[in-house]
């Protein structure tokens, strides 16, 4: 694995994970974590693919969150490797990751060959955190201002993903994962924020051309299916992939099948 360096628009510099060889795979990672996030499905496809995971900007250790973020920073950077890589490119997004990707095919409707989605929040019909949440968003800003990142990721899981609240307590009782999602609040926080500032609505992807496969899981919460389904209607050129026995968290829970998808649709858009 090496290390791949861009410039953004702004002049951060830029970095990726660089794995393997073969067509090119762009795979912007979830909210919550970093680009390791998706190593257990990088090891499954870098003997045929060079496998390119972006550090977004906020999940870099020690990061200068800028408030508010936007998606259309992260957007231009995703376009900003892109430019940098061997054509064609399938750009693989999951969950928060995923909205960024879409904005950045959006943007530069050239660069990508394909696009890859795995549960985009996008606020289709309604906001992801706002009062259809019950403030949830506000709630969980205001819990990490007030200094209680814990509290501000049990509200983010429970309230805006959608976790049973046994769950989230059975995630938080484990000290290294409380830890590894507490240290990622600020950026988590930031990154749903800046999902809900692109509005409601997805009138704008029925232009969008490229060919898109969108994934969901059929254990995953029902508004995260709900938006996929909408996301879907509106893209002219998408079909939807369920992945039977899963959530929200196949990267993690079978990676297998997850990697499985993706080199299906490489099949079809890189290689076909």
């Amino acid at each position: 694995m090496t290390e791949f360096l861009a410039s953004a628009d702004d002049g951060r510099r830029i970095t990726a994970l660089d794995d393997g060889s073969g067509p090119t795979l762009l795979v912007v990672h979830p909210g919550g974590g970093d680009a390791t996030a998706w190593d257990g499905v990088t090891r499954l496809l870098v003997d045929d693919f060079r496998v390119v995971r972006i550090r977004r900007r906020i999940y870099v250790p020690g990061a200068d969150i800028a408030l508010p973020h936007s998606m259309a920073v992260e957007a231009a950077d995703i376009v900003a490797v892109a430019k940098l890589l061997d054509s064609p490119v399938l750009l693989v997004g999951h969950s928060s990751g995923a909205v960024a990707a879409l904005e950045a095919a959006l943007l530069d409707r050239s660069a990508f060959a394909g696009l890859f989605l795995y549960e985009p929040p996008l606020p289709t019909r309604e906001s992801v955190a706002g009062p259809n949440t019950g403030g949830a968003g506000a709630r969980a800003r205001a819990a990490l201002d007030g200094g209680d990142p814990v509290e501000a990721m049990r509200i983010h899981l429970r309230d805006i993903v959608g976790m049973p609240a046994p769950v989230v307590d059975a995630v938080f009782a484990d000290p290294d994962t409380r830890a590894r999602l507490t240290a990622y609040a600020a950026a988590q926080i930031a990154d749903t924020e800046a999902v809900d500032a692109l509005g409601v609505g997805v009138d704008r992807f029925a232009t969008l051309e490229t060919p898109t496969t969108l994934i969901e899981g059929d254990l995953s919460p029902a508004h995260l299916r709900e938006r996929l389904a909408d996301l879907a209607a509106a893209l002219p050129n998408a079909r939807v992939v369920t992945l039977t026995g899963q959530g929200h968290v196949a990267h993690l829970a079978a990676p297998d099948a997850l990697a499985r998808a993706v080199r299906d649709t490489a099949a079809q858009v890189l290689q076909g």
